[in-house]
């Protein structure tokens, strides 16, 4: 069986690294291309000496020609991808694009929350959004998908699985997350997320101002109703790993039975997604380096409160692609990402 090729463009950074380590156990995909600016020259065997099964391959500079037939994964900075999305679809490439260009469909919101103006948002009629829980069958058919966002994913799937319970929602829905430093600095260099800023701390950031939150606001209301969403990310001394915790408002009369047994039912046949006994049993240690998402939840009178973990690398960012790839190229949806 000939294998689907792959182009990833900014492997140099985390993502890419997660990607090609997922990769390295897929025997669907054969990776062709890798780009980097900082590394340009240099083998992935040279810059990740402790990844086995890395690719023979070399990296290459952004715009080097691109294999033709290739699937494009762009790891790359918002305003590249914006660029670069619309010329890889025109010459017949699929795109899945992992930062947040082409994410949400209100342009002044958009502008709001990346702070630059957007010069291709007609391709957003085009784009299909990256959780296949919720878009499965577009994905399937898609030439373009916007990966979600980290932060995004671990708050959109505990809230929109709860289905038909979100219209009886009565107020706004406070997410608290905290994430290690591989999700909240990425691929910064920003000196608030150095080692010596991080160890025996813990602070917010970017507090009503994060760009997720628009992203989430979008996306865990499809079908009903959307609700006000005040998002509040914070930084944890740790390398990887999100955990957030998600307050709703929700009638007295709705007894914690009942959303067991909703968020069981819309969880049944979703291989990614674990509903564990309560709240206190969800951990970032249990979901590290792994695409699992796990969710617990305790409801009291009208209050629902729900915990979810997911690795941001994996689950919130690589692990996702992966998932996307697969049904975009017709494999098992699990393919690379279970060590079976």
């Amino acid at each position: 069986m000939s294998k689907s090729k792959l182009a990833i463009i900014g492997a140099g950074g985390l993502t890419g690294r997660e990607l090609l380590r997922l990769l390295s156990g897929h025997d669907g995909f054969e990776v062709v291309h890798v780009t980097s600016n900082q590394v340009n020259g240099k083998s992935l065997r040279e810059v990740f000496p402790s990844e086995p099964g890395m690719p023979d391959l070399s990296f290459v500079k952004h715009d080097s020609e691109i294999p033709s037939g290739a699937t494009v994964v762009l790891a790359t900075p918002n305003e590249a991808s914006m660029e670069m999305a619309p010329k890889l679809l025109v010459k017949g490439h699929k795109v899945i694009d992992l930062s947040g260009a082409y994410r949400l469909h209100d342009e002044a919101i958009f502008e709001k929350a990346y702070k630059f103006k957007h010069l291709h948002f007609d391709k957003m009629k085009d784009v299909v959004f990256g959780i296949p829980e919720l878009f499965r069958e577009k994905i399937k058919n898609a030439n373009f998908v916007s990966n979600p966002g980290c932060f995004s994913t671990s708050a959109i799937l505990p809230i929109a699985l709860l289905g038909d319970l979100r219209k009886q929602i009565s107020s706004s829905i406070i997410i608290d997350s905290k994430s290690g430093v591989s999700g909240a600095g990425g691929r910064t260099e920003e000196i608030t997320f150095a080692y010596t800023h991080v160890y025996e701390n813990f602070r917010s950031y970017k507090v009503l101002s994060h760009q997720h939150e628009p992203e989430i606001a979008e996306y865990a209301f499809v079908g009903t109703e959307a609700k006000d969403i005040v998002f509040t990310p914070h930084l944890l001394p740790v390398y990887r790993g999100i955990l957030s915790t998600i307050y709703i408002q929700l009638p007295e009369g709705i007894e914690e039975d009942t959303v067991r047994e909703k968020l069981s039912n819309n969880i049944k046949n979703e291989p990614f997604i674990r509903l564990l006994p309560a709240p206190e049993d969800v951990e970032i240690r249990k979901v590290q380096n792994s695409n699992f998402l796990d969710i617990g939840f305790r409801k009291r009178k009208n209050h629902l409160v729900i915990v979810s973990a997911l690795d941001n690398l994996v689950k919130g960012a690589a692990g996702q692609a992966l998932q996307n790839l697969n049904l975009m190229h017709g494999f098992a949806e699990t393919k690379g990402l279970f060590a079976d």
